[in-house]
Order: structure tokens, then C-alpha cells, then sequence
């Protein structure tokens, strides 16, 4: 049986009113607030209880936002309730009254950025379909009714995003111990022909033990990275959240960033380190030239960044200057033959030139 709400939640019931049914666009007076209080939380309350909780969540600092108006209304007398009169003229008494209506809790997020949000997660390809599809709901009820009646594609989401459900535990587990700077351990999965993911072993047959420091965690592409140490090199690794299973966070302290090779004894700059490897490939950053066709140039920028340099431009052509990955490089190059050419170092433009001419020799077999 439906138990009649007690008084003291009338605060709480209009907030909730507030981020369930008015956004700008959407705005409220004392009067609907009051009728969707008696509809659907069996309370009622007067518009001076609703205007004094209005008040109260102010002074809490949520932002309501409201319109005030003026407007001349009879003087009553406080015993009889009668209006009073002009001696006079006879005419009632009239004194200035401020009405609020049009009341709206103002939002954190704007429908655009929780768009914005929700995409971000519909196009990732790192998080579980089950976590993906609570993710968009928790971001939906930051908003209102209204939003949620425009997002109903969330039913559209691929089933087969990730096999792997221990994601956000993995994100936790790194998170602590990149906090603590502490080494961790984990196996590492993989596809094989069944279509499902199998731990990494040794070629004697027995699982591979991953022993790393974390230094971060980024995105690239739709897939979820750890930016790291191998421990039994000096140089930097990057694996697949997603991939990662069993983590456990060790005793021993992490190796410092600045000790490896290529960083040139620094601490890890995440925006300059994903500038540089455009596809998370592991190997030396490298002074690169090459030429590309200009239809290109928009390419380039989007995958290298505005510091690239541009020289020997003519109608058709340009050269293009930049310190990137070198394993990176050699995979642009490759995905964009013919339209690049790998001019400088000299040892990549021959790898590259090696690669392509491989592959040409596949489908003349044909």
C-alpha cells in the first residue's frame, strides 16, 4: 500500500520536479510544481510552502533560475480577510505584490555536451556493451524527460563491443598504482580463429606474466591504452586496457619515466607523446620528411598536429617536417601509397620502399 510522503522530503520532491521536468526551455510555475506534487508524490503543498523550498535549495547553491514580475494586488485585512477600501473614493486598496514563476534548475551539462558524452562512449570500442549502456542511462539522468525522449539510438549498440568485463576494474587497479607508483602484474589476452580471446603464453605453453610500471592511461581511436614500462626493458610499452586481465598491484616501486630510453630523460608530456605516436606503436621517435600530395595536408595535420612543418609547396605537392614515431611513420606511409612519400631518414624510406614492394609482389602472384 502507498505510504503518504511525510512534510520534510516537500524540499527534495521539488528538486527532483526541478531536474526531471525543466530545463530552459522547459520552466515551471509555483502552480504546476504544485500539481505534479499531488499527482505523483500524493503530497500538496501551498505556493508559499513551494516558494520557501524554492528559496532554501537557492541558498543550498543549486541555481534555479525564475522570472519576476510586478503586479498591484487588493490589500485584504488579516482578520476578516475582507479587501479594504479607499474612506475616499471607495476604490480598493492596492499594493505591489512580486510574483515568481517560470521557474528552471539550471543544468552542468548542456544537452550538446551530454550529446557530446554519450557519442563519445557509443563509438568507443574499449567498453563492454552492458557498462556502455548504464554509462548513457547515468548521463541521461543528468539531464531531463525531454532529453531522454531524443536519444533512444542507445538501443542500436553493438553487442560485441569487448569481451573483456574487467575494464573498469583494470582502470581502478592502474589508477592506484600510477597514485602509489607501484609496479603491477597482469596477463594479456588475445583473438585467435575460435573468436575468442586466449591469455598470451610462452612457447613452452605456460601463461605469460606481464610485469610493468604504469605512467598513463589515454584514448586513441576508439580504444582504451596504458602507457608503460615492460620490466625487463628500458623502453616504453603500450597495451590494451581491454586486453588486460588478473591485474594485481606489486610491492615494488615503479621505475621512473625520466630512466628510459627515448624520453629523453623527462617526465611523460601525454599530449606530446600521443602527438607522437599516432598509432600507439612502441619503437623511436624520429626526425621525419616526406612528401605528400596537398589533399593531404588536412590528413596530416589531424594526425600529426598544427607543428608540422610545410616547405618546397607547388601546385600539386609539399613537403611536410616532423618528429614522430618511427614504426608510426612507416605505417602512415604505408596506409597512404602513393599519395606519400617517406623522403627522410634515408634506412625508413628504404624500409617503407621494401614493405610496398612486398606487397606489390603478392598480387602480381595473382
Amino acid at each position: 500500500m502507498y505510504v503518504k510522503q511525510p512534510k520534510k522530503l516537500l524540499i527534495l520532491n521539488i528538486l527532483d520536479i526541478l531536474r526531471k521536468y525543466t530545463d530552459e526551455d522547459h520552466r515551471l510555475s509555483q502552480k504546476e510544481i504544485a500539481e505534479i506534487l499531488k499527482n505523483e508524490y500524493d503530497m500538496k503543498a501551498d505556493r508559499k510552502a513551494i516558494r520557501r523550498n524554492l528559496l532554501n535549495l537557492m541558498d543550498c547553491g543549486y541555481e534555479i533560475e525564475y522570472s519576476e514580475t510586478i503586479r498591484n494586488v487588493p490589500v485584504k485585512d488579516k482578520k476578516t480577510g475582507a479587501v479594504l477600501r479607499d474612506k475616499d473614493t471607495g476604490e480598493p486598496v492596492m499594493e505591489e505584490n512580486e510574483l515568481w514563476s517560470d521557474f528552471y534548475l539550471k543544468r552542468q551539462f548542456t544537452d550538446g555536451e551530454l550529446r557530446l558524452l554519450i557519442d563519445s562512449l557509443l563509438f568507443s570500442r574499449h567498453i563492454p556493451y552492458s557498462q556502455c549502456k548504464d554509462l548513457v542511462e547515468k548521463l541521461e539522468d543528468l539531464s531531463n524527460i525531454y532529453f531522454k525522449s531524443r536519444v533512444r539510438y542507445i538501443s542500436t549498440l553493438p553487442e560485441d563491443k569487448t569481451d573483456n568485463r574487467q575494464l573498469f576494474y583494470n582502470i581502478e587497479m592502474l589508477d592506484e598504482a600510477i597514485s602509489k607508483n607501484r609496479k603491477v602484474s597482469f596477463r594479456y589476452v588475445e583473438y585467435q580463429t575460435d573468436k575468442k580471446l586466449h591469455e598470451k603464453r610462452w612457447p613452452d605453453g605456460s601463461i605469460r606474466e606481464y610485469v610493468i610500471t604504469p605512467y598513463q592511461m589515454a584514448a586513441r581511436e576508439g580504444k582504451y591504452y596504458l602507457i608503460c614500462n615492460y620490466d625487463k626493458y628500458d623502453d616504453i610499452s603500450n597495451y590494451r586496457l581491454d586486453r588486460i586481465r588478473d591485474i594485481r598491484i606489486l610491492d615494488e616501486p615503479g621505475k621512473p619515466f625520466s630512466e628510459l630510453k627515448w624520453s629523453g630523460n623527462r617526465k611523460l608530456d601525454l599530449a606530446e607523446y600521443m602527438k607522437e605516436h599516432v598509432y600507439m606503436y612502441s619503437s623511436e621517435n624520429v626526425h621525419v620528411k616526406f612528401r605528400i600530395v596537398k589533399p593531404m595536408i588536412t590528413d596530416v595535420i589531424d594526425m600529426f598536429g598544427k607543428e608540422v612543418a610545410f616547405s618546397d609547396e607547388n601546385e600539386t605537392h609539399v613537403t611536410v617536417a616532423v618528429k614522430t614515431n618511427e614504426r608510426a611513420m612507416e605505417q602512415f606511409a604505408k596506409n597512404f601509397a602513393p599519395d606519400v612519400e617517406v623522403l627522410q631518414p634515408e634506412n625508413l624510406r628504404q624500409k617503407v620502399k621494401e614493405e610496398l614492394e612486398r606487397a606489390a609482389e603478392v598480387y602480381r602472384r595473382i
